[in-house]
C-alpha cells in the first residue's frame, strides 16, 4: 500500500523525513521481531519499504517554468527557498494517467502580506499562475485548492480542512467562481465557532471536491463537535449547485433554510436605504488618540497618551470624542474614554485639511504637540513627508458629524444606538472597531424606525447567517454582513403601514429615554423597575418588527430558537 498508493509532497525536508519515519513506524506497529524474520526470508526483501519516490521536497506549488523569466537571477539561497517541484516528471506514471484519485491535505494558513516580506517572487508568480490568486491580499491556502484540483483525476475527489474565511471574503470570489463553475462542490462539514485545533484559534470547514461536476452537494453544521464526533448530530441537508456562485457563500440548512430564503428574497436593502461607513484609519492610534484627564469646554483639553502616559493640553476645537467598538450599546448614550485628533475641518458637509501654517496659526498647541511626534508620522506606510500631520487614508472624513447610528461590530447581537447630534467619532478597522448607518436627508424619525429594525432579533437572526462567526458565539457586525440585510418596504401613504412607523418612532423613543433614566438612577429597585420596562419595550419592538416582516408564528418560533 505504501508503494503503490500513498504519496505526497512537502517544502520542508524535515517534515519529508518525519513523514517517512511514521509511516515505516506504522507498518511494524502489532508485528512481532519473530514475523518480520521470517518475512525477509520468505520474500528474500528488506523488512520496510524504501519511499524515497514516494514522499518527496518540493514546492507544490511552484514547477520549473519558474524559471522562463529571463530577467530573474536568483542567488542559491533563493533557489533553495523556491524548491520548484514539477508533478509531471517526480511522479510520472501518476500524471499520465491523469492525476490522483484522492488528494487530502492541511494547507498552510498564510497571508500573503506575511509571504511578501520573505517571498515576494512567488507571491507574483501565484498571481500570474493561479486564479485563486488574482484578486487583493488572498491567503495562500486558496492557491492549495485550485493547485489540487488540477492534480485529480476525472473521477478523482480532494478533501481539506481550511479556513471558510474564503466563503465570505473578497478574495475568496476567484475560488468561489472556480469552484462554482465547475460545480465541483461535493460536501462541505463547516465547524463555525467551534474549535479544531488546541493550540490555535482557527475558523474551519472540510472540504471536499469533485474532478467532474455535481448536481447538489451535502452540507453539515456543526454546532457542538464533540456531539458531532460521538454522535453524529448536526445539521445537514443537500444544496442545488445551481444556487452557488461566485458571489458570497451563505449556505443555510434545516428548518432555518426556508425563513432565511423568505428574508433573502426582499427586495429592498439595507445598503438601497442607507449608506455604511468604516471609522477612522489614522495609522498612528498612538500619537492621534488620547485619553481625557480633564475637559474645559470653552478652550482646551487636557488628555494623556495612553501608552505613554504623558500629559498633554489641546484645544478643544480640533479634538473629538472617539468610541471604540465595545463603547457602542444597543439604545445608549455612549460613555467615552478617548479623544481624537482631527486635522481637518468640516462644512457644509465636505471636509477640509487643515494647513501646516493654520495648525501653527490656530492651534498651537496641537501642533507643537504633533511636532513632538513627527518622525514617527512621516514613517507611516503612504504618508508624504509634505503632509505628515494628516491622516494618510482620509476616508469618510465628512460623515462622522452626521446624525447616525453607530454599529458594534464585533457582538453577540445588533448592538446599535443613535447619534442625532453628530457628536462622535469612532475608531475603524477590524472586529475592534465599529461602523457607522447614515441615511440621505438626516431624517430623525427614519432613523429611530431603522434603529429598532437593526436592534431587533431579525437582524441578529439574518447577520448570524452570512456574517464571519468568532468564539464565543460572536459574530461580525459589518458592512459585508449589513449591506444586504432586507428591510420592510413601507409605502407612508398606506394607513396601516404610516401607524406601523409611528408605532416603532414611538417604542425606540422610550426605550432610548429608558436608557437614560436606567443610568441616572441610583436606587436599586427603581433600576429593575426600569429594566423589566426595558425588556417589555425590547419585545413589543421585536413583535412590530415581525409584524413588518411578515414572519408566521412558526417563523417567529424558529427564529427565535436560532443558534
Amino acid at each position: 500500500i505504501l508503494i503503490n498508493n500513498i504519496y505526497g509532497v512537502d517544502i520542508d525536508s524535515q517534515a519529508v523525513e518525519v513523514t517517512k519515519l511514521s509511516l515505516l513506524l506504522k507498518v511494524l506497529e502489532g508485528e512481532s521481531r519473530d514475523v518480520i524474520e521470517a518475512q525477509q526470508k520468505l520474500f528474500k526483501e528488506r523488512a520496510l519499504p524504501n519511499l524515497e519516490n514516494n514522499i518527496k521536497c518540493g514546492n507544490s506549488l511552484i514547477g520549473s517554468d519558474f524559471y522562463d523569466n529571463d530577467e530573474l537571477v536568483l542567488g542559491a539561497e533563493e533557489v533553495k527557498r523556491v524548491n520548484t517541484f514539477d508533478w509531471d516528471m517526480e511522479f510520472p506514471d501518476i500524471m499520465d494517467n491523469g492525476g490522483f484519485d484522492a488528494i487530502i491535505g492541511n494547507p498552510p494558513y498564510i497571508r500573503i502580506q506575511a509571504m511578501k516580506e520573505w517571498a515576494a517572487l512567488e507571491v507574483e508568480h501565484y498571481k500570474q499562475k493561479y486564479i485563486s490568486a488574482s484578486k487583493g491580499n488572498y491567503d495562500i491556502y486558496v492557491v492549495f485548492v485550485e493547485k489540487g484540483l488540477q492534480l485529480l483525476n476525472e473521477n478523482g475527489l480532494l478533501g481539506f480542512i481550511l479556513p471558510h474565511k474564503f466563503f465570505n471574503a473578497k478574495y475568496g470570489q476567484p475560488l468561489r467562481h472556480l469552484l462554482s463553475e465547475g460545480k465541483h462542490l461535493h460536501k462541505i462539514v463547516h465547524f463555525g465557532d467551534e474549535q479544531i485545533f488546541k493550540n490555535a484559534t482557527t475558523y474551519t470547514n472540510l472540504l471536499f471536491l469533485n474532478k467532474t461536476g455535481n448536481k447538489n452537494f451535502n452540507f453539515l453544521k456543526i454546532d457542538n463537535l464533540d456531539k458531532w464526533r460521538y454522535l453524529g448530530e448536526c445539521i445537514d441537508g443537500k444544496i442545488s449547485l445551481t444556487k452557488v456562485t461566485g458571489e458570497e457563500w451563505n449556505f443555510i440548512v434545516g428548518k432555518e433554510a426556508a425563513l432565511f430564503e423568505k428574508l433573502n428574497e426582499m427586495p429592498l436593502k439595507l445598503e438601497n436605504a442607507a449608506h455604511l461607513f468604516v471609522g477612522l484609519q489614522t495609522s498612528s492610534d498612538k500619537t492621534y488618540i488620547m485619553s481625557v484627564v480633564e475637559e474645559e469646554l470653552t478652550t482646551s483639553c487636557l488628555i494623556s497618551r495612553s501608552l505613554e502616559n504623558s500629559k498633554v493640553t489641546i484645544e478643544n476645537e480640533i479634538i473629538h470624542p472617539l468610541l471604540k467598538g465595545s463603547e457602542i450599546s444597543r439604545y445608549k448614550e455612549p460613555n467615552y474614554e478617548f479623544m481624537v485628533l482631527f486635522p481637518y475641518s468640516v462644512n457644509s458637509g465636505k471636509a477640509f485639511t487643515i494647513s501646516e501654517k493654520e495648525m501653527r496659526s490656530q492651534y498651537p498647541m496641537a501642533y507643537e504637540y504633533l511636532k513632538l511626534n513627527k518622525s514617527t508620522l512621516i514613517k507611516r506606510s503612504k504618508t508624504d513627508s509634505t503632509n505628515w500631520w494628516l491622516y494618510p487614508y482620509p476616508k469618510n472624513l465628512s460623515l462622522y458629524e452626521r446624525p447616525k447610528i453607530l454599529c458594534q461590530v464585533l457582538s453577540m447581537r445588533g448592538n446599535f444606538t443613535l447619534d442625532l447630534e453628530g457628536k462622535y467619532y469612532f475608531v475603524g478597522g477590524g472586529t475592534a472597531g465599529g461602523y457607522a448607518i447614515i441615511i440621505k436627508d438626516d431624517n430623525p424619525s427614519d432613523l429611530m424606525y431603522l434603529l429598532g429594525i437593526l436592534n431587533s432579533k431579525i437582524t441578529t437572526f439574518y447577520v448570524s447567517k452570512i456574517a464571519s462567526g468568532f468564539r464565543g458565539g460572536f459574530f461580525a457586525f459589518g458592512k459585508s454582513s449589513l449591506k444586504s440585510l432586507p428591510l420592510p418596504n413601507l409605502d407612508l401613504s398606506r394607513k396601516q403601514d404610516k401607524i406601523s412607523y409611528n408605532k416603532m418612532i414611538s417604542l425606540v423613543e422610550q426605550i432610548l429615554q429608558l436608557h437614560i433614566d436606567l443610568k441616572n438612577n441610583k436606587i436599586p429597585n427603581d433600576k429593575k423597575m426600569i429594566q423589566r420596562q426595558i425588556d417589555s419595550t425590547d419585545n413589543q419592538i421585536d413583535s412590530l418588527v415581525y409584524k413588518l416582516y411578515g414572519l408566521t408564528d412558526e417563523e417567529i418560533r424558529i427564529l427565535e430558537n436560532s443558534k
